[in-house]
């Protein structure tokens, strides 16, 4: 709210002195407010959580709660103010990286659902498309588990799909749209998937 109040009074401001100094320093006054909220996310991140490693938490631990709260701070600043609109871009891959990802060169990231994002590893020529969820934890038996997710160099994660903990996508290897990787798969080098679960993909006869 504190940020949504001092953008508003900034744009105000701008206002008082002509419309055109306002539709000209707008959009840097959001790109500020952009970085702002990227840095405050990135921050709580690593105040509330620190490095994030492999292991099992009972759900109502601390870190639990912690993990949860910083969570917050990326959904609600970081994503409304600025990962949603770099969404494919080296700034969306340059923040993940401070958040602790492991992001080769040359990667296409189209998005942030990267939870838990030191335990993600995105290597050179990796894509993971818009709307997919790489998910570094789940619950089972009230434990909270976590454990890393790869992509290898070249390998395609297909929009609209999930990818699970403990999974990897091996070299050049491409899972198709809107598909589901279960914990623990990997699909293997310079393969094609897709599914849910992911299943080999065999193009139809004509």
């Amino acid at each position: 709210m504190a940020l949504v109040v001092l953008v508003v009074a900034g744009l105000s401001a701008l206002l008082t002195h002509g419309v055109w100094l306002a539709v000209l320093l707008g959009g840097l006054l959001l790109l500020v407010a952009g970085l702002v909220a990227a840095g405050i996310a990135t921050a709580a991140k690593w105040l509330l959580i620190g490095r994030v490693r492999r292991a099992d938490h009972p759900l109502w631990s601390s870190f639990v709660w912690r993990n949860e709260l910083a969570d917050t701070f990326t959904e609600i600043l970081a994503a409304q103010w600025f990962a949603r609109a770099a969404s494919g871009t080296v700034a969306l891959v340059w923040w993940l990286r401070a958040m602790g990802a492991r992001i080769g060169t040359g990667v296409w990231c189209e998005t942030y659902w990267l939870p838990e994002s030191d335990l993600i590893d995105l290597r050179d020529g990796a894509t993971v498309n818009a709307g997919c969820v790489v998910q570094t934890h789940l619950f089972h038996d009230r434990v909270l588990s976590l454990d890393r997710v790869t992509v290898a160099a070249g390998g395609t994660l297909g929009p609209n799909s999930v990818i699970l903990p403990a999974a990897r996508i091996g070299k050049h290897a491409t899972v198709g749209p809107g598909s589901l990787v279960m914990r623990g798969e990997s699909v293997p080098d310079k393969s094609r998937w897709i599914g849910n679960p992911v299943g080999p993909w065999v193009e139809a006869e004509q």
